[in-house]
């Protein structure tokens, strides 16, 4: 829909015709629905006045009834004391006066069965109080003012006009209760009326002023348009420039670890010159006195730490020699333990779990030892006080779905060991920056911050994959994985892969604070045939799980942001819905994470990162079975898991 301004035409933004038009139409059934509100509500109201004056007249005329008996005793009283005709004469008035009344009254109830069952026993009581009253009257006129007397002894204490005043008071509280009802209805009415007009009004100007915020817009884009036009290449140059210096970073970082490996390797060659020329002198000084010694000592143990960060910054530059060798890192690890134990001290607890029939691996054993060595390392700074050390080894998976998003890695058969400790943890700006050379979160003097960079060199040359997990508070997990060596001899057979389970329409829950892994799980799960709902911490689980009305499973993360972790929101959950299975998620180690006391044992558990093929087969094994009957399944076989 063009336009001119200034003599050119200027094309309006697309779809500026259907958002008036959205507009309109609702501006249309306001003024419909204001129109309806004019002629209907006017009578309602109306209705309601005239059903309140009703009730009001009812009321009276119960009362005029009770008040016209009460003075037909009183009239009727006064002829028995006097024997008056002008006194008979009123009470024969008091008599046609109540009858007249009471079908007042019964004309008025028509419309109220409740009142009409209970005017025949109104009508049937003032009968015969009204007969005894006329007894009494025609005694006195028959038999003189002594008989009547005696009439009114022998009955005295019998109030029969209580009967009369039982049943109009219960007809006066019936008609006091709709009053109350028609009042609050008529009051309801009039409030809505109100409302209509008010909200009325709001939403029209609130449409209004969108109708012109989208008119500005319109014409704002129009002029912008040529503007906008000018800019494009500018921008283009700017995009051009910013990938410019992204190919610089990266060819930056590629040159920085050759030249760390090429300054190694000539410093290698300088120390090893110094070391040797150290010791020679340390054979020609025998006699020289102790502090030319100390002095020679201090020369070599500074060279050695100078060797060390040598092979340090070789190991981050892929550039060490390694001998790999079919290693069990079973027998690895059980070989280290004593080692580690003095190395933790006894503030720091250490537990191996060592998963059989693990496969063998092609690494160079003492450099596996030393990556092992600097974790345990790290794990026991990161608990100053106490805690525990967890390594653990396992089988593991990682499929094509894996490989997409982690470039280095190979889809296919890997041995996983896991160092996991329960120390302070890091935040997700330290853990991205942790394999980086020379970075350190320890104090001055205390580390080189070469010892990760030394583990991610040595995983990587060894066509191998790590990952890092951690939160603040919750410890650290760090998982190497090394390929599966498939000719190695006396090997266990191949576990297979867990295969697919497609869903049949339940309902799941995601809880995950990280948004991208919280997005690849729902579209895997929505893959699969699964109904898909997420939330990114506790709290909003919880609010979902009360909109939805509950769901078939829970799939939440251990750890979770605002003080409620994954533990604590399947316990409340479960209290609310205890039908309601759950399937936790962590990068934890699963026998670090059972072990330092974050779940208890037994529960369902797939382990980070997890593949497309694993989660499938967890999710359908936790809705197939009966959480509360006993079994084997995967991740809860010795030696098996789910994930990677």
């Amino acid at each position: 829909m063009p336009i001119r301004i200034g003599g050119r035409r200027i094309a309006l933004p697309a779809g500026l015709a259907l958002a008036l038009t959205l507009i309109t139409l609702p501006l249309l059934a306001l003024i419909a629905l204001q129109s309806y509100e004019t002629m209907i509500r006017p009578r309602q109201l109306a209705l309601d006045r005239a059903w309140i004056a009703h009730t009001f007249e009812v009321i009276a005329a119960a009362e005029s009834v009770k008040s016209w008996a009460q003075n037909t005793e009183r009239s009727q009283r006064g002829f028995l004391l006097t024997g008056g005709e002008r006194v008979l004469d009123r009470y024969r008035q008091d008599v046609t006066g109540v009858r007249v009344q009471l079908e007042r009254l019964r004309q008025l109830t028509l419309d109220n069965p409740e009142q009409q069952r209970r005017i025949p026993n109104l009508a049937a009581a003032l009968d015969d109080w009204l007969t005894e009253r006329q007894e009494m009257v025609d005694v006195y006129q028959h038999d003189g003012a002594y008989a009547a007397q005696q009439l009114v002894a022998a009955r005295a204490g019998q109030n029969t006009l209580r009967t009369v005043d039982s049943l109009i008071d219960a007809t006066i509280d019936t008609e006091r209760s709709l009053l109350t009802l028609r009042q609050t209805r008529a009051a309801a009415h009039e409030q809505r009326v109100g409302q209509v007009a008010l909200i009325s009004g709001i939403v029209a100007i609130a449409l209004l002023l969108v109708g012109h915020w989208l008119t500005w817009l319109a014409f704002r884009n129009a002029r912008a348009a040529e503007r906008e036009q000018r800019e494009s290449e500018w921008r283009l140059n700017e995009q051009l420039l910013q990938a410019q210096a992204a190919l610089a970073q990266t060819q930056k970082m590629e040159a920085l670890g050759q030249l760390t490996g090429g300054v190694a390797h000539d410093f290698n060659n300088l120390l090893h010159v110094i070391r040797n020329a150290v010791t020679v002198v340390q054979r020609r000084v025998r006699s020289a006195d102790e502090e030319v010694h100390r002095y020679l000592d201090m020369a070599l143990r500074n060279t050695d730490r100078a060797a060390s960060t040598t092979a340090r910054l070789l190991a981050f530059s892929r550039q060490q020699p390694l001998d790999p060798a079919p290693t069990d890192m079973n027998k690895l690890v059980q070989g280290m333990a004593d080692l580690l134990r003095h190395l933790l001290g006894e503030s720091v607890a250490l537990e191996t779990v060592l998963t059989a029939g693990l496969w063998s691996v092609a690494v160079d054993r003492s450099q596996l030892e030393t990556a092992l060595i600097n974790l345990a390392v790290n794990a026991r700074d990161a608990m100053p006080a106490s805690g525990k050390l967890t390594i653990e080894t396992s089988n593991t998976f990682l499929d094509d779905a894996y490989a997409a998003t982690h470039v280095e890695v190979r889809a296919g058969q890997y041995a996983m060991v896991a160092v996991s400790d329960s120390g302070v943890g890091m935040s997700q700006e330290v853990a991205a920056r942790a394999f980086d050379p020379f970075f350190t979160t320890k104090d001055t003097g205390r580390g080189t911050g070469l010892g990760l960079s030394q583990v991610f060199g040595f995983v990587k040359q060894s066509s191998g994959h790590v990952k890092i997990y951690s939160e603040p508070g919750h410890g650290t997990t760090v998982k190497l994985y090394f390929p599966r060596l498939a000719s190695a001899a006396g090997e266990s057979p191949v576990l297979p892969v867990p295969g697919e389970g497609t869903g049949q329409g339940e309902s799941i829950l995601v809880v995950e604070d990280n948004e991208d892994v919280r997005a690849f799980t729902e579209q895997v799960l929505r893959d699969l045939g699964y109904r898909v709902s997420t939330a990114a911490d506790g709290r909003r689980a919880l609010q979902a799980l009360e909109q939805l009305g509950g769901v078939d499973l829970l799939f939440t993360d251990v750890g979770l942001p605002e003080g409620m972790s994954g533990r604590d929101l399947a316990a409340e959950a479960q209290r609310r819905w205890p039908k309601l299975r759950v399937l936790y998620t962590t990068g934890y180690a699963r026998n670090s994470i059972i072990h330092h006391g974050r779940l208890d044992p037994g529960v369902e558990l797939i382990l980070k990162p997890f593949t497309q093929s694993s989660l499938a087969a967890r999710v359908r094994y936790v809705l197939d079975h009966d959480p509360r009957e006993p079994g084997e399944g995967p991740g809860r076989v010795p030696g098996r898991r789910t994930g990677t």
